[in-house]
């Protein structure tokens, strides 16, 4: 059984959360086994979404986050920054909206 500390005093970060992965998970030996165990997750946050469980949504949510720094650490990538360079394209986008939340660039 691994040792987990319980607080909410620590900041993380991409790299504070890889590393503490890193120390528990071990060494990834093929970035697609994060991709496989985030569609897991995603999978248990449609659930809690469908089931309107708001702690269990913010926890599934932060699962797939964990494990998407995880994926880009892998690559050299900084998702931070990689959310923000997506966002400055898609804010120069033209949008359709499909009327259910979501859409689609022209």
């Amino acid at each position: 059984m691994t040792n987990v500390k319980n607080s909410t005093s620590v900041s993380e970060s991409q790299q504070s959360i890889c590393d503490w992965a890193e120390k528990i998970f071990g060494p990834v030996a093929d970035p697609r086994a994060l991709v496989t165990r985030a569609m897991t997750e995603m999978k248990e946050l449609d659930e809690a979404v469908v089931d309107r469980d708001l702690s269990e949504i913010g926890r599934e949510a932060a699962d797939v986050i964990i494990l998407l720094y995880r994926l880009v650490d892998q690559f050299g990538l900084d998702l931070d920054h990689e959310v923000q360079a997506k966002m400055a394209i898609n804010r120069a986008r033209q949008w359709s909206a499909k009327g259910d939340g979501t859409g689609s660039h022209i």
